[in-house]
């Protein structure tokens, strides 16, 4: 049988930079209330805009103030066969081109329209942007043709080529409302006003669960049972533990498995007064289908990550909610916000599809990050438990889930999107945990968040 969490998945850990606390980022407004630039943009679009793109490169750099009082640069930049035009908002001193309400319009050198991208939240992965529609106006000209709306979060499109009444020349002096206005409900604005209120409570409990990590340590198919005893997952016999309360260590060792059920313990037990006991979370967490494989599955064991984690968040839902939310399908996320992503390799940003939910697997590794954004701005008061999973082994190939973590994405007190990662008993990053694995797939299962929690041993 692969067991999850193995030595060499602990030892590729190890080293790792743990995520430092954010720096003093400014608080962003509500969209409705970013100031409006549409009189900026009007002053400059014969120079700047409308121009020869040969021209707007000998424009100097200068500096225009909304009537609030805050600075934008207006400044051009070119990159190969394009030229942009940034008005750029002031953030912390700096005009990065993406802080908030900054406007920027990319062109061809031939001077025609390639996009305008307009950053409503101080994140530089979170945009919108319209684009020229093809084939459209007259004799195919973009300037008198219709435009297309996207919603980019995190290199993902939650909305894509969404058509649009007017042109793209309109857009270069329309004020920011008016295209709210226009666009009513089809905008998700909800994505670009996170309230970082909503998740004081995951904000705190990642606390509680970094300060619990200062007594743990990682053992090989190690866990903790509903004795509070160490032992071992696959045999249930106890760990021959070392150390112990006097020198502020654990008696004992988790591996990831056990590192999840540490973490759903500390959230149960205050509620419960009882830690969960190991078996029951062995157990098949949905009805298997009768094959060849399953003779396989016996001594292999492939889904033991996918049924361990689902238990978990069950067991989890029963306790911290009500038994009428425990279902398997209320605590499994298997609806997708987006359908396409921007791959980036090969140098050349490229637009491919992003494969819906696959029962048994989930999601593939490279939507994660903005899986986990969407999920933050949908489902706030919730953390996720993962599990790993590839096709693997001898024929008959199957899918293995191998490894687990614990999943905290939130917005920060300023607003900014951040996500804790916590596996086998130390805390990483998201990137490194979707550098680790991939091509891979990741199961994501939902935990309610409590302020409550007791930190085992």
């Amino acid at each position: 049988m692969m067991k999850p969490c193995n030595s060499t998945i602990k030892r590729a850990l190890v080293g790792i930079l743990l995520l430092s606390g954010a720096a003093l980022f400014p608080l962003d407004l509500p969209v409705r209330q970013i100031e409006d630039d549409s009189a900026i943009r009007a002053a400059v679009k014969d120079a700047w805009l409308l121009e020869t793109p040969a021209r707007v490169i000998r424009n100097r750099p200068f500096s225009r103030s909304l009537p609030g009082g805050s600075p934008v640069q207006v400044r051009a930049e070119t990159r190969g066969n394009e030229i942009t035009v940034i008005l750029a908002r002031e953030w912390n001193g700096t005009f990065p081109g993406w802080a908030q309400g900054s406007w920027v319009l990319t062109r061809f050198m031939d001077g025609a329209y390639e996009r305008i991208r307009i950053f409503l939240h101080s994140d530089p992965y979170t945009y919108i942007q319209f684009r020229p529609m093809e084939n459209a106006g007259d004799g195919g000209d973009p300037a008198n043709g219709k435009s297309l709306l996207d919603v980019v979060l995190y290199e993902a499109y939650v909305v894509r080529g969404l058509p649009l009444g007017f042109p793209m020349e309109s857009l270069l002096t329309m004020p920011l409302n008016d295209i709210f206005d226009a666009l009513g409900d089809k905008f998700p604005r909800r994505y670009f006003d996170p309230d970082p209120d909503m998740y004081r409570d995951t904000r705190e409990l990642a606390g509680k669960v970094r300060a619990g990590l200062a007594k743990l340590k990682f053992a090989d198919d190690g866990a903790i049972d509903e004795n509070g005893r160490y032992v071992f997952i696959n045999t249930l016999s106890p760990q021959n533990t070392s150390g112990g309360p006097e020198d502020g260590t654990a008696r004992g060792g988790l591996n990831c498995s056990g590192f999840t059920k540490w973490f759903v313990d500390g959230l149960l037990y205050p509620v419960s007064g009882r830690l969960l006991p190991i078996t029951p979370l062995k157990e098949a967490s949905s009805k298997k289908s009768s094959s060849l494989a399953e003779n396989y599955a016996a001594i292999r064991d492939p889904a033991f990550g996918l049924d361990w984690t689902r238990n978990l968040a069950m067991e989890a839902a029963r306790v911290l909610r009500s038994p009428g939310t425990s279902a398997l399908e209320d605590v499994e996320v298997r609806g997708g916000t987006f359908a396409a992503v921007i791959d980036r390799r090969g140098g050349r940003a490229a637009v491919k599809s992003y494969p819906a939910f696959l029962p048994g697997a989930g999601f593939s590794m490279e939507g994660l990050r903005p899986l986990l954004y969407t999920l933050a701005v949908n489902e706030p008061g919730y953390v996720y438990l993962a599990s790993v999973n590839t096709e693997t082994g001898p024929v008959p190939r199957m899918r293995q889930h191998y490894h687990e973590a614990v999943f905290f994405p939130y917005f920060n007190e300023y607003g900014v999107f951040q996500t804790a990662v916590f596996e086998s008993a130390v805390e990483t990053s998201l990137n490194a945990f979707i550098a680790r694995y991939p091509g891979q797939m990741v199961n994501l299962v939902r935990v309610p968040v409590e302020a409550r929690f007791t930190a085992q041993p």
